[in-house]
């Protein structure tokens, strides 16, 4: 049964937390205190955006580390760890309430790289502006993408000690600053015997999302993909042909190009739409979509708003033209090949008649079960050896396995639990097409659940112009307050469910 909602005509659900939550006397408290701390909760999202930890760059890391650790010791972590790595440093924190239960939470503080040039208002300044539909939202880098959501969630854990409340689980918390890169080295912080031991006892891990659409409608993934990100670099200097560096274009006539040998090398990984992969052996270990996951499939496609959807990616048609179902059908099943960029000689404005020395293509390989990321780098590697490139760098950043969670699992009843406490329609889905480093925790030696939650609304991620709903005048949509309550009610609930 759906609690605390009103029905609107036609059999809209109209989320109303107040309402829902009234009638628990911890909740109706603790949401006093959210009210009156939401100025606070404001400061500290737009704040955290000023520090853009960037690991692309190696810009702030060491700051945007010891700031993480500052905001979990203001939230009431009793310890509080920075533990280095390889890279760049995650950081540990434990908050023990005395409780039965333990939920462990993933926390980035890295973001994106941005050009400011592409935004309509400075990235780090956190502007308020109006979203039609929706409400007053801020716009910044890492607004949506995390630290907007996982603010919010801190700002529950405030608001729960300022109303005199006892937390009713223990939390243990584990960040990472290199998850915009693929993640390299966050296993050793998981890993790391403490960090390791503490996990272990989590009922399972979740890391703050603020994904409610236009309805307030959201999906609770039991899964996502694994993700391979590298170069492929072909140069006159490994290939023996072509120039070391830049010449004149005018030499090609006696001159290989290591650009077109490149061309050529990304040619043999797809079929000749660039749609599907053709890496020899990449389907071997792929699992097929069960019975049930097909069936989730389905009851997306029959809720979900196919127009709105293409408006938001900018597309008119899917791969093949595909209708709605077969294309979400693919979307969850099939690992991809894609060229996220392609640099060679000259980019700049007007012509440069130069025959480049060197090309590169960045690329990432999105992964399905069983597929795992060391099978999907020997595998590229093996192809293009065996395809006559042994010359083409294959130059790995990171990446992860894919991710999966059993609906069963006490995180998963959780999310559902607290999402019909708030009316919102929650739809299951077997996986995202997008990628986070939850493997870590779903597999061996951590092996717990892990997943996305969270209410409220952003867009814009690694995109200009990200933005995170704080006001929102869509009934349907949670704002700062209701996303903060939700998280606070997803604490009771895991305390109590069955």
């Amino acid at each position: 049964m759906i609690r605390g909602g009103a029905m609107l005509a036609g059999g809209a659900l109209l989320m109303r937390p107040t309402t829902v939550l009234a009638a628990d006397t911890n909740m109706a408290t603790i949401r006093k205190a959210v009210e009156g701390g939401r100025d606070a909760s404001l400061k500290r999202i737009r704040d955290w955006i000023a520090l853009p930890s960037i690991a692309a760059e190696n810009r702030s890391m060491q700051e945007g580390a010891e700031y993480m650790a500052e905001l979990a010791r203001n939230a009431g972590f009793q310890h509080v760890e920075i533990v280095p790595t390889d890279g760049h440093p995650g950081v540990f924190a434990t908050l023990d309430a005395g409780a039965k239960r333990t939920l462990g939470i993933y926390f980035m503080y890295d973001v994106k790289q941005y050009d400011p040039a592409e935004w309509t208002s400075p990235p780090l300044e956190s502007r308020m502006v109006d979203k039609p539909g929706l409400g007053k939202a801020i716009v910044g880098r890492g607004a949506v993408n995390q630290k907007g959501p996982e603010a919010t969630f801190l700002a529950a854990l405030h608001a729960i000690r300022a109303a005199g409340r006892k937390l009713p689980v223990n939390i243990v918390l584990i960040c990472e600053g290199e998850e915009e890169i693929g993640s390299p080295h966050f296993k050793q912080v998981a890993t790391k015997p403490n960090v390791l031991a503490a996990l272990r006892k989590c009922e399972g891990i979740f890391i703050p999302a603020s994904w409610q659409d236009g309805q307030g409608n959201v999906q609770v993934n039991l899964g996502s993909k694994g993700i391979v990100e590298l170069e492929l670099v072909a140069s006159g200097e490994k290939w023996g042909k072509g120039p070391k560096g830049d010449i004149h274009s005018s030499i090609k006539a006696m001159v290989d190009s290591p650009s077109w040998r490149l061309v050529q090398a990304l040619q043999t990984l797809v079929t000749p739409d660039g749609n599907t992969p053709v890496i020899d052996g990449w389907f071997e270990n792929v699992r097929p979509l069960t019975e049930r996951e097909k069936v989730l499939i389905g009851e997306i496609a029959r809720s979900a708003d196919e127009a709105q959807q293409k408006k938001l990616f900018g597309v008119t048609h899917w791969i093949d033209g595909l209708p709605y179902d077969k294309a979400l059908t693919r979307l969850a099943q099939e690992p991809t090949v894609n060229i996220e960029g392609l640099v060679a000689g000259y980019t700049g404005p007007g012509g440069k008649t130069v025959l480049p020395g060197k090309a590169v293509a960045k690329l990432d390989l999105r992964l399905v079960p069983n597929q795992t990321r060391a099978e999907a780098e020997r595998k590229l590697r093996a192809h293009l050896d065996k395809h006559g490139f042994a010359d083409v760098e294959v130059n790995v950043s990171g990446g992860y396995d894919p991710t999966e969670v059993s609906e069963d699992s006490r995180l998963i009843k959780t999310m559902l639990a607290t999402y019909a406490r708030a009316g919102v329609k929650a739809t299951l889905n077997p996986r995202i097409a997008g990628s986070w480093p939850g493997a870590t925790f779903t597999a061996p030696p951590v092996s717990i659940a892990a997943g996305h939650f969270g209410m409220g609304h952003g867009s814009g991620a690694h995109a200009p112009d990200e933005y995170y709903l704080i006001e929102s005048t869509n009934p349907k949509v949670a704002g700062l307050v209701e996303a903060t309550m939700g998280y606070a009610d997803f604490l009771y609930q895991l305390a109590a469910i069955k």
